[in-house]
């Protein structure tokens, strides 16, 4: 299965994904590239600003009310 299939199933199930869940799970140093490329085949992928302590960075999800956290 590809990083896009994988993240894409991911985000199916309603999970909310950052570039470290991505990393650990699919082995994925390119999120931000994924998601353009899920985006491109009409997937409609929210963008968020993951904010913790001092940092902050892009979270990903579907835009559908039922999402579940990593």
């Amino acid at each position: 299965m590809t990083q896009n299939e994988q993240i894409k199933a991911a985000l199916l199930a309603g999970y909310t994904l950052t570039p470290l869940d991505a990393l650990r799970q699919f082995n994925c140093f390119r999120l931000a590239a994924r998601i353009k490329d899920l985006r491109d085949t009409g997937l409609d992928i929210e963008t968020l600003t993951v904010a913790n302590k001092d940092k902050s960075y892009a979270g990903y999800r579907l835009a559908d009310p039922q999402r579940k956290l990593i």
